[in-house]
């Protein structure tokens, strides 16, 4: 049997990786992590993947590539 996917608040990913909203929002329309489903009220709700996700990036900007280089290296991986 498949593990039910958990997912998370905005706020909640926010908090665990320290990334600010706005940071957030960009990565989703620079096309680098998946736009986030929404509750019936309009809240943004992220999979675990997002997490894994999100720390590549600061790694990968860590040593200084640019948001289009870092989609491209991760639409490879």
């Amino acid at each position: 049997m498949a593990k039910p996917v958990k997912y998370y608040k905005m706020g909640e990913v926010m908090e665990a990786t320290k990334l600010s909203r706005q940071t957030i929002h960009n990565y989703t329309v620079a096309g680098l992590i998946s736009e986030a489903k929404r509750t019936p009220k309009g809240h943004r709700l992220y999979n675990e993947d997002v997490f894994d996700r999100l720390e590549k990036i600061k790694i990968l900007q860590n040593k200084n590539y640019t948001l289009s280089q870092i989609k491209k290296l991760l639409s490879v991986s």
